[in-house]
């Protein structure tokens, strides 16, 4: 659902908090942490009305993409509204969190999507989506039409690990190689991510990365589907460095 104005608010208040963190850390080590530096907030809604977006004073930037409201500039946020987002490959990742129509055209674009080892991974995190929603004893009718929604996603990728089972001993060599690019990409989607929430990616968020990637798929997605609600702080908190 998206997001309301407390929520907003509170969201800017944790990217405050971060950015009071930093500069006392930058203090710290006796330098000056320059404005450039502070992370930007990116705030995703499946919608966001015009209202709203007013009382933020939220507005279009020329050079990016329409759907994409910035706040005064020393502000350091945005506000995504998923509709609006132009219909192409780049969006495709962030209109599969969106609702309705926008997440049905997404899904439908996922499963013909060219890339295939961006599609592949995205297609396990909607499929186990589906499934955790599935085994949830507390269903309503929002639940059912998402589950509905992501049934076509599901069912391609359930043929495809049926496909992979078959195929997966006469191509053991194979798939060690597929194995390792496939980390990779994992590494870069993950590393991805945490940028766009957090900024520059520094050694404890590199640590971060590492640890998120031994996830399994179920707990991974957990965590992508809350990062926007979680703080550095929180998250560092997580995942320990050993």
């Amino acid at each position: 659902n998206p997001p309301n104005e407390m929520t907003i608010r509170s969201c800017m208040s944790k990217l405050y908090s971060l950015h009071e963190e930093l500069f006392r850390q930058a203090k710290r080590e006796d330098r000056r942490i320059m404005e450039n530096e502070f992370p930007l907030l990116w705030i995703l809604t499946p919608t966001c009305s015009k209202n709203k977006l007013d009382g933020f004073r939220a507005t279009l930037k020329d050079d990016w993409e329409t759907g994409v409201y910035f706040l005064g500039e020393s502000q350091k946020t945005a506000i995504v509204a998923i509709n609006q987002l132009p219909k192409n490959q780049d969006t495709l990742w962030l209109r599969v969190l969106g609702n309705g129509e926008t997440q049905k055209q997404a899904v439908q674009e996922l499963i013909t999507v060219s890339t295939e080892n961006q599609r592949n991974y995205l297609l396990e995190i909607l499929a186990s989506w589906r499934k955790n929603i599935e085994i949830n004893t507390n269903i309503n009718d929002e639940d059912r039409e998402l589950i509905m929604t992501l049934s076509p996603a599901y069912l391609k990728q359930r043929e495809e690990w049926r496909q992979e089972g078959l195929q997966m001993g006469l191509e053991t060599g194979l798939q060690t190689g597929l194995q390792t690019g496939r980390q990779e990409e994992l590494r870069l989607i993950v590393g991805s991510l945490l940028t766009a929430r957090f900024g520059n990616l520094d050694e404890q968020l590199l640590a971060v990365v590492t640890s998120i990637m031994e996830l399994s798929l179920t707990e991974r997605t957990d965590l992508f589907l809350n990062l926007s609600q979680l703080s550095r702080e929180e998250l560092l908190a997580k995942f320990p460095i050993k």
